[in-house]
């Protein structure tokens, strides 16, 4: 299925492009806008202004998501404090990680387009999942 999203993507659209793919649908297709007249009619859009899949009640689009599509996992619900403390940084949550997840994906972001993004930033949001789940499992944080 096509997702559709506005060009120039920071950490919320790349991070809700992995989700998508990880937790959604592994065999999504992006396409990125600069003018929502220009989604795609068979695209469905998110972290777009008046989308269902974007920020609703304070929430960023990754949570959104996750509750949209009734995402239980605890990792991606951590992450998506980081995500949503990079994105909005309204002191919602304790994510000390968000500003220098943030810098970094604004940085990745300068060096390719969207599609380059989405590339070198899955690895980071794998990480991600894989650092918490293993603290999870291990009831601290991994050595």
């Amino acid at each position: 299925m096509k997702r559709a999203t506005r060009a120039g993507i920071h950490i919320d659209r790349a991070a809700c492009a992995w989700l998508i793919r990880r937790a959604v649908d592994p065999q999504a297709e992006f396409v990125f806008v600069a003018d929502p007249a220009d989604v795609p009619a068979e695209a469905t859009s998110y972290d777009m202004r008046g989308v269902e899949l974007g920020h609703h009640g304070g929430d960023c689009s990754f949570e959104t998501i996750l509750r949209h599509y009734a995402i239980t996992d605890p990792v991606l619900w951590r992450i998506a404090e980081i995500i949503h403390e990079a994105d909005l940084d309204d002191e919602r949550y304790d994510a000390p990680e968000a500003p220098g997840l943030d810098v970094i994906l604004r940085g990745l972001s300068m060096i390719g387009d969207d599609e380059h993004t989405l590339a070198v930033t899955k690895p980071i949001f794998d990480g991600l999942y894989e650092y918490y789940h293993r603290a999870g499992l291990l009831g601290r944080e991994p050595a």
